[in-house]
């Protein structure tokens, strides 16, 4: 099942380097303060409306894709 986002669009950027996913829901996000999940996300707020995440070791939270 998939949850509806409240927002038409958004930016993504993954830094393969360090492994981490970037998701802006609003641009620029102009956060003002984040909180940390259990999970290893990251979400940005800008007063109590979510703005963006950080998603830590992101390609762990995927299937690989077929090698052929």
């Amino acid at each position: 099942m998939l949850t509806p986002l409240p927002m038409a669009k958004l930016w993504a950027d993954y830094d393969r380097e360090v492994d981490v996913l970037y998701v802006s829901f609003k641009h620029p996000q102009h956060a003002t303060h984040s909180e940390m999940l259990d999970n290893g996300v990251l979400l940005n707020y800008r007063g109590n409306e979510v703005v963006g995440m950080t998603v830590f070791e992101a390609s762990t939270r995927v299937p690989a894709a077929p090698t052929n």
